[in-house]
């Protein structure tokens, strides 16, 4: 019995101890990239920083949540479409800023010799994640069998 008691204790505290280590690097890593700040200056909506933080700290809580509950939740299917392209937006953007930040692609266009043509490669990049996303959506997902 005792046991068992301290199996559970460590186990949470493992957990614990992994979600405070995951999410430590996740606000570190926004606060390096100053995406939220950055954010309110290409928005102009620097009034309204502190609800930017706190959406994202109330939905990455929520989000664990949910995630941790294996909540079900029984409604229409199309409530996915704003979900995801919510979530699309986000990693997108946060992609976005890392490439800005390290100044990645001016280095790879260095590299390839197309300094010049830099364009194409940010298109071929924008459009081969478009149509990559829209491949797994339309041959992955079955949206109408999960309504």
């Amino acid at each position: 019995m005792t046991h068992d008691i301290v199996e559970i204790l460590f186990i949470i505290l493992v957990g614990f101890a992994g979600g405070v280590a995951v999410g430590s690097g996740f606000v570190a890593f926004l606060t390096v990239l100053g995406i939220i700040p950055r954010l309110t200056q290409l928005t102009k909506t620097m009034k309204y920083i502190r609800a930017y933080e706190w959406s994202v700290v109330l939905g990455a809580t929520t989000g664990c949540w949910i995630y941790l509950n294996e909540t079900i939740h029984s409604i229409s299917s199309l409530f996915l479409i704003p979900i995801g392209l919510a979530d699309g937006i986000f990693v997108g953007m946060l992609a976005a800023a890392l490439t800005e930040v390290l100044n990645v692609f001016p280095i790879l266009a260095k590299r390839l010799g197309i300094q010049e043509k830099i364009i194409f490669l940010l298109m071929a990049i924008v459009l081969g994640k478009v149509l990559g996303s829209l491949f797994h959506w339309v041959y992955f997902v079955d949206i109408l069998r999960h309504s």
